[in-house]
């Protein structure tokens, strides 16, 4: 079990927390993406396009 599951009191989770999250994932795609030549797929004016990292 990680320190979290331990935790008597919940952490309350803000939509700040959410896009930290977000962004930070994105950046960790990115970097796989570049790491492997692999595009990064996306959504633009409705279309799913991919792009170079």
């Amino acid at each position: 079990m990680n320190d979290h599951a331990m935790n008597d009191s919940p952490r309350k989770i803000t939509t700040e927390m959410i896009l930290k999250a977000l962004k930070r994932s994105a950046k960790e795609a990115r970097r796989l993406a570049k790491m492997h030549g692999t595009k990064i797929w996306v959504m633009q004016d409705g279309k799913v396009v991919g792009l170079e990292p």
